[in-house]
């Protein structure tokens, strides 16, 4: 083997070794993963849903691969139950998850908003002394389990009958935003604070941006304040 052919083969190595690292990296790079110091077991109902949907474990979080991409930072699940945790504030890096648990903690109470954007999430596990958010309008089971309250099938709250249709305003419709929650957007050619401004010829696009950019073109809505 020449001087030149040892050197090549050095530098793929290498190579390879860094992109190790950086993939290793990307892994860990979402807080919301490390919340607890362990990884998620394989014997637990998440470590199931994860080896069955083909994810990839990162501390307490199961992931997919973005498409068209090769970084692993898709949460699908996260596993945050017997971390001796008190209180949870921030779970927006999980707000894909389809499956989160958070039970065995002495957690008195919940933010309302914890799970406001989590429209994926079709399982939650809770400390028993915990109530499932949104209610009855919001899960299509909730049980207990021994220690565990259990929130099963997260509800499309917009596609049920009763008052809440009522709630988005003219010119509007209805989108679910999380279990609890619902946002009102404006229809094709309106905007504006409660949609009530028409776009026509002579609304400028600067002037339509500045009510998408200021939020007023939807009205979020939690269903345990109606």
């Amino acid at each position: 083997m020449t001087a030149g052919s040892s050197q090549r083969n050095a530098a793929v190595v290498l190579l390879i070794f860094h992109l190790y690292l950086y993939g290793s990296y990307q892994l860990t790079e979402l807080q919301v993963c490390h919340l607890c110091n362990r990884t998620v077991q394989n014997s637990t109902a998440l470590g199931q849903f994860c080896s069955a949907s083909a994810g990839l474990v990162d501390g307490c979080c199961c992931l997919l691969r973005k498409e068209n991409t090769s970084n692993a930072d898709y949460v699908i699940g996260l596993d945050l139950s017997n971390c001796s945790l008190s209180h949870v504030e921030d779970l927006q890096e999980a707000s894909t998850a389809a499956m989160i648990d958070i039970s065995l903690n002495p957690i008195v109470q919940l933010n309302n908003s914890l799970f406001q954007g989590f429209i994926q999430l079709d399982n939650l596990i809770l400390p028993v002394n915990l109530t499932c958010p949104g209610g009855n309008a919001s899960w299509n089971k909730m049980e207990v389990k021994g220690d565990t309250r259990h929130c099963e099938g997260q509800k499309d709250i917009c596609n049920q009958t009763g008052h809440l249709s009522l709630n988005c305003p003219e010119n509007s419709f209805c989108a679910a935003y999380g279990p609890g929650f619902f946002e009102c957007s404006c229809v094709d050619n309106f905007h504006g604070y409660k949609c009530l401004r028409e776009v026509s010829e002579y609304t400028t696009s600067s002037m339509y941006d500045y009510c998408q950019d200021n939020g007023f073109n939807f009205i979020l809505n939690n269903i345990s304040n109606l």
